[in-house]
């Protein structure tokens, strides 16, 4: 049985500056939307708005999705070199995911009633002050959009002369920092919902449409509810390691067949995992007739995935 020395990858890949940039511009972020959202539930509740409540809700997961991140960056540089992570820290973003998306599915239950009695029994809404708060919402996810595009990394390589290349272990795919990807375009889907509110505020205050009012409010909670569906099913797949519909193992599977086809080699045993954004470890169990058959020739049958950071090959012989 041979593998990949695991050792360089988890060591030589440090918290680098670009690394630490993000976590400074997360870290900022995930405060100015705290802070926004307190305003806007506070406001919410007592303009009696329910399109501003499911706003500052809404708001709530950005600023959940946010600090996830920065608690990522944190824990990927205290444990950058800590040997008990076998693959490191990246899966402690991914359970704290799991847990927000709970909680968030909670909120949207508690925003579609809210709206609901909204609907049944409408209240006197104070639109004008409403108005100005969902502006300041707005503002406040068009500077945070700024700050995260800002804070964007440069690339960096690294090369292990493994057969294969390698992936920055803390989401940066050929110089792309998905973890602040994802949290930028996050900013980017809160600032709509933002504008949702405002629409249903003007509606209301110019053409006395209170209905519209709680109406966004469930609009707002079917995205709040679709967002955390959604992180649920990613995050889960991740912890219950359910990878193996992925393209790359049937891709794996195949170019060993297929390349050592000559020497009657076949895929005995196959597991495939991810243990980062965009990175998978794999073991796998190969039957062969041939005398000579190496590790390092399997390893090549399938050396053009990239995201392949690590694989345990064992070789049994006829």
């Amino acid at each position: 049985m041979h593998t990949h020395d695991l050792s360089a990858w988890q060591h030589d890949h440090h918290f680098g500056a670009g690394n630490e940039s993000a976590e400074r511009s997360t870290r900022l972020v995930m405060w100015i939307t705290a802070a926004a959202m307190v305003v806007e539930i506070g406001a919410g509740w007592w303009f009696n708005s329910m399109a501003l409540l499911a706003d500052g809700w809404h708001m709530s997961s950005h600023a959940l999705a946010i600090g996830l991140s920065a608690f990522a960056y944190a824990a990927a540089r205290r444990y950058a070199r800590d040997p008990r992570f076998a693959f490191g820290t990246w899966k402690i973003e991914v359970l704290g995911g799991f847990a927000s998306a709970l909680m968030l599915l909670g909120v949207a239950a508690l925003m579609v009633v809210g709206s609901i009695e909204r609907l049944l029994s409408p209240s006197v809404i104070h639109y004008r002050e409403a108005v100005a708060v969902a502006v300041l919402g707005l503002a406040v996810n068009l500077v945070c959009a700024r700050l995260l595009g800002s804070a964007h990394p440069h690339g960096h390589g690294h090369d292990h002369g493994h057969a294969h290349h390698h992936h920055d272990d803390h989401g940066h795919a050929h110089g792309h920092d998905l973890n602040l990807r994802s949290a930028y375009l996050h900013v980017v889907a809160d600032a709509a919902t933002s504008v949702l509110a405002i629409g249903a505020l003007l509606g209301g205050w110019f053409f006395g449409w209170s209905w519209l009012d709680p109406a966004m409010g469930i609009v707002g909670a079917v995205l709040v509810a679709v967002w955390a569906k959604g992180l649920l099913k990613e995050t889960g797949k991740v912890l219950l390691d359910r990878e193996m519909d992925h393209p790359v193992t049937a891709e794996i599977r195949e170019g060993v067949e297929t390349m050592l086809a000559d020497s009657e080699t076949r895929v005995a045993d196959l597991h495939v995992w991810r243990v980062g954004r965009e990175a998978y470890a794999c073991a796998l169990t190969v039957v062969t007739h041939s005398p000579a058959l190496t590790a390092d020739e399997v390893r090549a049958c399938f050396s053009m995935h990239e995201e392949i950071r690590h694989s345990t090959v064992e070789i049994q012989r006829c």
